[in-house]
C-alpha cells in the first residue's frame, strides 16, 4: 500500500471527523498521531535501514496538504515532527531514528525565543559545559506539541565562538523542563504550541546536532527548505479545503423565489476563479520548489525563500474569499470556513514571517547577503 493510500482512511476515519473538536476545545490530536504512526507515516522520512518508510520531501509535503485540508492543526504537528526527524536522520543517534521509524517517537523544533523572537537563527539561550554534561538555560515562546512531544530539536547559543547557534536533541522529560501554559490561541488551537522554558537542563555533551557552532548552517543548509515546503504544503492543503466548502456551499444553496443556486451568481463565481487562482500558483511554486531542490537548481534557495511567503500569503486571500462567498454561513462553526480562515493566519507570521522573507528575497535579487 502506498503512503497515501495509507494515509486516506486515517484522514477520513480520525483526522477529519475530529477536526471541529480539536479546535473548540484546543485539543491535541493524539488519536490521529497513533493512528499516523502506527501505519508508518511518521517514519515517512526515516531511511529504511531503521525502518523507516525512506521516502523524502516530496513525499512529506504531500501527506501534509492532504491533511490541512480537514485539520492545519494535525498537519502543523505533522510539519515539525518532519522537520525535526529530518535532522535527527541525519545527525542523531539511531535509537531515536529507529523509535521515530516505528512511530512511537513524536518530536518537534524548540528555536524560537523570547529574546530573539522571529530571528530563530540567532538564539539568546545558553550552553555551557559541566564536567562531562552540557547545561542549557532558555526561554523557548512556541514550541509546536509541546507537552506532547518525545524530544525537542532544540538550538542554543554555541559553547564556545561568536557563531550563530548548535543545536541539540533534548529528551522533553528531562528534569529542568517547564511548559507553564497551554495554548489557546486564535487558530491552529490544537497544535499545543505553547512556551517551553529550561532552568539548568542537564544532559550528555553527545546530544548535540552536527558540531559546535554549526547550528547557523544546519538550520539554512538542511532545514530551512524542509521547513518552507513542509509550511507552505500546509498552506496549500488549507486552500484546497476552504475551497472545497465554499463551492459545495453555493451549488448546494438555492434562492426561494427562483430555484437557481448561489453559483448563478456570476460574481460569486469570478470570486471562486481567482482564489483557485492563487492556490494553483502556491502549489505550482511549491511544486517547482521540489524540482529546484532535487536537481540542485541554482535558484533553489530563491524558491525557497519564496514558497512559505507564497503560500502564506495566498491562504490569507483565498480563506478571506471563501468567507465572503459563503456569507453568513461561514460563521458557523458547522461550516468549517471560519476555522481554516483563523487557521491560516498562522503561516505568515511563524518564522521566517512573510516579512522577514520579502526582505531576504529582496537581498538575493540584489545579490546582498541574507543577515
Amino acid at each position: 500500500m502506498s503512503y497515501l493510500a495509507a494515509l486516506e482512511p486515517i484522514v477520513l476515519d480520525v483526522i477529519a471527523p475530529a477536526a471541529t473538536e480539536t479546535d473548540r476545545a484546543a485539543r491535541f490530536p493524539r488519536a490521529a498521531l497513533d493512528r499516523l504512526g502506527a501505519a508508518g507515516l511518521l517514519g515517512l522520512v526515516s531511511a529504511a535501514e531503521v525502518g523507516g518508510l525512506g521516502h523524502g520531501l516530496a513525499e512529506a509535503a504531500r501527506v501534509v496538504e492532504r491533511i490541512a485540508q480537514d485539520c492545519p492543526s494535525t498537519a502543523m504537528v505533522v510539519t515539525m515532527h518532519y522537520a525535526g526527524a529530518v535532522l535527527i536522520e541525519k545527525y542523531g543517534p539511531e535509537r531515536v531514528r529507529r523509535e521515530i521509524a516505528a512511530g512511537r517517537h513524536l518530536t518537534t523544533l524548540a528555536w524560537s525565543e523570547t529574546g530573539s523572537r522571529s530571528h530563530f537563527w540567532a538564539p539568546s539561550g545558553t550552553a555551557r559545559r559541566d564536567g562531562d554534561d552540557v547545561v542549557l538555560d532558555a526561554s523557548k515562546s512556541m514550541v509546536t506539541s509541546a507537552q506532547h512531544a518525545d524530544s525537542y530539536v532544540w538550538s542554543s547559543r554555541p559553547l564556545a565562538g561568536d557563531e550563530a547557534a548548535t543545536l541539540w536533541l533534548v529528551d522533553s522529560r528531562l528534569p529542568g523542563l517547564q511548559s507553564p501554559q497551554p495554548f489557546d490561541g486564535l487558530g491552529l488551537r490544537g497544535n499545543a504550541s505553547a512556551p517551553v522554558l529550561a532552568h539548568s537542563v542537564r544532559l550528555r555533551a553527545d546530544a548535540r546536532l552536527g558540531g559546535d557552532g554549526a547550528g547557523g548552517a544546519i538550520m539554512n543548509g538542511d532545514e530551512l527548505p524542509v521547513f518552507c515546503t513542509l509550511i507552505a504544503s500546509a498552506s496549500i492543503g488549507l486552500m484546497d479545503g476552504a475551497l472545497r466548502r465554499a463551492i459545495a456551499h453555493v451549488t448546494a444553496n438555492r434562492f426561494s423565489d427562483s430555484g437557481g443556486t448561489l453559483a448563478d451568481l456570476p460574481t460569486l463565481r469570478a470570486y471562486l476563479a481567482r482564489a483557485r487562482i492563487r492556490a494553483d500558483e502556491a502549489r505550482a511554486l511549491r511544486d517547482d520548489t521540489l524540482a529546484a531542490l532535487a536537481a540542485g537548481r541554482d535558484d533553489a534557495l530563491l524558491r525557497v525563500l519564496e514558497v512559505k511567503a507564497s503560500a502564506a500569503e495566498a491562504a490569507l486571500d483565498v480563506t478571506e474569499t471563501a468567507m465572503r462567498v459563503c456569507g453568513g454561513s461561514a460563521f458557523r462553526k458547522e461550516a468549517g470556513i471560519e476555522r481554516l480562515f483563523r487557521d491560516a493566519r498562522a503561516a505568515a507570521v511563524m518564522a521566517p514571517t512573510s516579512d522577514v522573507l520579502f526582505d531576504f528575497i529582496g537581498r538575493t535579487l540584489c545579490g546582498l547577503p541574507l543577515a
